[in-house]
């Protein structure tokens, strides 16, 4: 029996595969862009797993037996994507065909939503099912996703168990393909390295001093737990926050960097660009208590100690 994993060459998806084959799970089909399993960092080492081009996965599917469940981390994760024909073939259409799939051949199904689907929060960050209709997604990225949980929780043909996590700030070890929209760390530690500072935005909301800007930041190696634990807990169908339930600022996220690099602070601070700050957050933070009541330890690796670890992966990775 495997386990058929999407965006296995992307973020979250290469840290789930690696962790099943530590724990000598080797029945993996991996699913990506075949461009990326030769040049990403990431997929270094997974080379000689299944592997199946993303874009032929719907032709192949007839063909695949013994599947026990399907974990879908593949997707257009970039915020400022405007194409919705792009969006809908990668994002939304193509989780509702996986989706099908899944329910007419009774597999598991555990898939990638987004806390960008809340918007603002100005509805909070409750992933209560009867709180969605009110959520304003400011993106087309967070919409395709946010326009996935809606059909699906209208599906009367569902699969047998399935999950929508939704994923809040992610760090870690290989993003560095995410470019632009890699986490602060990433683009942090660079300009540390550089030149001895890092840029943070200025506030540009009355009460909110520079800096204070908060997020729920959750340690990649966390995320990958929660897909694991959905797997194989199989808890009650439906969308959980993936988080960790403490917002934190950009200023202690800059701290523990210079702290983990070895450097004392030195911020420069800088406006944020006007086409970015009608759809700027200004606060995240998960509500866990679903997961939590499922039986999921909810307990985080702390931002200090999960940053510090991610430097010393970076001091260790050159060209990353």
């Amino acid at each position: 029996m495997s386990l058929l994993v999407t965006g296995a060459c992307g973020f979250i998806g290469h840290r789930v595969a690696r962790t099943l084959l530590q724990q000598g799970r080797k029945e993996l089909i991996l699913v990506d862009a075949p461009d990326y399993l030769r040049t990403r960092e990431c997929a270094k080492g997974l080379e000689s797993l299944p592997f199946i081009d993303r874009a032929e996965l719907f032709d192949r599917l007839p063909g695949l037996t013994g599947v026990d469940a399907v974990l879908h981390l593949g997707a257009c994760t970039d915020t400022g994507q405007t194409d919705e024909a792009y969006m809908e073939r990668w994002n939304t259409g193509y989780t509702k065909k996986l989706w099908q799939w899944c329910a007419e051949k009774k597999v598991p199904l555990v898939y990638a939503s987004s806390a960008a689907t809340y918007g603002r929060g100005e509805q909070g960050y409750s992933d209560d099912h009867a709180r969605l209709l009110g959520l304003k997604p400011l993106n087309l990225y967070g919409r395709s996703k946010h326009e996935f949980d809606r059909w699906a929780l209208q599906e009367s043909r569902t699969p047998p168990v399935w999950h929508g996590l939704k994923f809040f700030n992610v760090y870690g070890p290989g993003e560095n393909h995410k470019n632009r929209m890699a986490s602060p760390v990433y683009h942090g530690f660079h300009e540390i390295r550089k030149a001895g500072t890092m840029t943070l935005f200025k506030s540009h909301r009355d009460g909110i001093p520079d800096g204070q800007q908060k997020r729920d930041f959750v340690f990649v190696d966390d995320a990958v737990r929660l897909c694991l634990f959905c797997l194989e807990r199989k808890p009650a169908s439906g969308l959980y926050n993936c988080g960790t339930g403490d917002a934190r600022s950009f200023l202690d996220l800059a701290h523990a960097l210079f702290a983990a690099v070895g450097v004392k602070p030195a911020i420069e601070w800088v406006p944020t660009p006007e086409k970015f700050r009608s759809g700027y957050q200004y606060f995240t933070q998960a509500d866990m208590s679903k997961a939590k009541n499922a039986g999921y330890d909810t307990t985080c690796t702390p931002l200090e100690e999960g940053v510090a670890q991610y430097v010393r992966w970076l001091q260790a990775s050159p060209g990353v």
